[in-house]
């Protein structure tokens, strides 16, 4: 008997006839994938107006031309960690929806995990394994509509890609391929010269987009870099133009370090030099497919796979409180930029855009209807980027997210509707949290108590959503010991990053 999965696909092949699977006027889809890169960690300012939405010491000349061939979003959004992201892209679903919340246990099915945390303030809850059977994915939303699709680089979400409709992948990946180095102090080998895999996973995506092109053959290719995860590497000659920058001499002589002795995980030379070398893959990427003739039919996309806080340079100041794994915006607020058949060049678009929402667009761009698509959360940006003007629904629409466990961070939630923000931690349901964007980007003036109606309709409608789509939710511990929890080495960052009532002080890197 056919499962659920196999049935929606087949039911969406019937909907096309033979004559339309392989038209040639369908457009290619390139999904460049980048991990760990923060919001304003590039040189293009996502914010035009904002001196410290960009990183001017970097350089990406072809993530610049990027942005100059197309569109910019100032208020794209993505997961707090790497791997629920990648199923939301995937599966066009919100983490409270697909259940895949982080990459962190060891294999239970329990709604709890009652023995990770066992005297901490609540019972965090445990995380799906794997893309769930019947949520359909991205190749598989395509295939009827004529599409190969392909994954080069880093899955980690567990799982065969080859399982969800991917014809050309390199499996079951996580972090640890792209880590060429052994880890440790050591400075750069000068014989490196695929660092992070850049060079060859850039070279097998070019050659499956070569072999589709021969073929007439439309494609999906998203191309999931291991940079710009931590595991510092680059090519030892890129690092040596980022040496000598004033800023970097200052950070050295900041940690009382050289260029000599400075540890390569310390080094942002090295970080600057990983960013410029993945710089030159993109432009690989971007040359060849305008060499192929195929430029006028192709979409690029470029985002990132969650927030970061890149802080190590002396004046850098961060537009956004925490980073990675929490759900302030520092840890899901994201670069994106996409160019293509429609886009304007050199535009910008203000709303809010969240990770979930590529699954229909990239249907509506291959000719199907992304209305059709079942028990999914995001909606199609195609419209929008060719230049439709987003209506109030749109624009206020509720965007989630949901990080029910602990590590260093703690069990918390958050809805963004426009430019107000809601923020729910379930150790202090006591605390309500609310934010206007439009004033605070860095979410230091907590303004629950001014506007109490507005908070109260923000978190019921969060809650009404979390149990419609049956997201599990942490519960108090009974058997809490405020001890425990005081002694755990990630409580200093819960205590400066935790609920707040008014305003908080800012941290050294944000003044």
């Amino acid at each position: 008997m056919l499962n659920r999965k196999l049935c929606l696909v087949v039911i969406a092949a019937l909907a096309f006839s033979p004559g339309k699977l392989l038209a040639e006027d369908k457009p290619n889809i390139v999904m460049l994938f980048i991990d760990d890169w923060a919001w304003n960690g590039s040189p293009v300012p996502m914010d035009d107006d904002m001196q410290n939405s960009h990183m001017p010491v970097l350089q990406m000349p072809n993530v610049e031309r990027l942005a100059r061939e197309g569109m910019k979003f100032r208020n794209a959004y993505a997961s707090p960690q790497c791997s629920p992201s990648r199923v939301c892209l995937q599966t066009g679903q919100s983490s409270p929806r697909s259940g895949f919340t982080v990459f962190m246990n060891d294999g239970r099915q329990e709604y709890y995990d009652q023995k990770g945390y066992p005297n901490f303030p609540v019972i965090p809850c445990v995380s799906d394994m794997n893309i769930d059977e019947d949520a359909v994915t991205i190749p598989e939303a395509l295939k009827p509509l004529g599409y190969v699709s392909a994954h080069i680089g880093k899955w980690h979400m567990r799982g065969d890609p080859g399982d969800e409709g991917y014809v050309l992948h390199d499996g079951d990946t996580d972090n640890k391929p792209g880590n060429t180095l052994p880890p440790g102090p050591q400075q750069l080998p000068n014989d490196l010269t695929d660092p992070k895999l850049m060079f060859s996973v850039t070279k097998k995506a070019i050659g499956f987009m070569e072999e589709q092109v021969r073929a007439k053959q439309p494609f999906y290719l998203q191309i999931s870099h291991y940079a710009m995860h931590e595991g510092r590497e680059c090519l030892p000659a890129t690092r040596e133009k980022y040496v000598a920058h004033p800023a970097v001499q200052a950070y050295y002589e900041k940690i009382g370090k050289t260029a000599q002795t400075v540890k390569r995980k310390d080094d942002p030379a090295i970080w600057f030099g990983m960013g410029e070398d993945l710089d030159g893959r993109i432009g690989a990427v971007l040359d060849r497919i305008k060499e192929l003739g195929i430029e006028d039919n192709t979409y690029v996309i470029m985002v990132s796979d969650n927030g970061y806080r890149h802080s190590f340079l002396p004046g850098l100041t961060q537009p956004h409180h925490a980073h990675k794994w929490w759900v302030w915006q520092g840890g899901i607020r994201v670069p994106m930029i996409v160019k293509g058949p429609g886009i304007e060049a050199g535009t910008s678009f203000e709303g809010n855009v969240v990770n979930y929402d590529f699954l229909p667009t990239f249907v509506d761009w291959a000719g199907g209807n992304a209305n059709e698509l079942k028990n999914i959360d995001g909606v199609s940006l195609a419209g929008y980027m060719a230049g439709k003007t987003p209506d109030d629904e749109f624009l206020n629409r509720n965007i989630f997210f949901h990080y029910p466990h602990y590590r260093e961070t703690m069990p918390h939630s958050a809805v963004v509707s426009g430019n107000r923000k809601l923020l729910h931690f379930y150790e202090r349901p006591d605390v309500p949290m609310l934010f206007d964007l439009s004033k605070d980007m860095g979410e230091a003036n907590n303004i629950a108590a001014q506007q109490p109606a507005e908070h109260k309709k923000l978190h019921d409608e969060m809650m009404a959503y979390f149990k419609e789509v049956g997201a599990r939710i942490p519960k108090p511990n009974p058997d809490c010991d405020p001890a425990v929890y005081k002694d755990d080495k990630g409580f200093a960052k819960r205590l400066l990053w935790g609920p707040f009532e008014g305003k908080r002080p800012l941290e050294e890197d944000e003044k």
